[in-house]
């Protein structure tokens, strides 16, 4: 196989393999996968909001990728903890 294949034939499997995963976390956790949306809106959200709010907006969307890494660090937990 060329080098001009093999990058994007190990990006394919990359993406493949990290949406396999992507389904079954969220799928046996529809909960934080729930949350996990309505938080990144938020943050969607908070980024089209004016930016003077007195630092406090820049803090608000720290706390928010803060709470989106928790919630997938828990999912992470679950799935590890939790095997068929």
């Amino acid at each position: 196989m060329s080098r001009r294949f093999v990058i994007p034939a190990l990006l394919m499997v990359f993406v493949l393999a990290t949406g396999f995963i992507a389904g079954r976390m969220s799928a046996d956790q529809p909960h934080m996968t729930a949350a996990i949306d309505h938080l990144r809106q938020a943050r969607h959200s908070l980024e089209r909001a004016d930016a003077d709010k007195g630092g406090h907006r820049d803090r608000a969307i720290e706390m928010t990728d803060r709470a989106i890494h928790e919630t997938e660090e828990g999912m992470r937990y679950f799935e590890h903890h939790h095997r068929d």
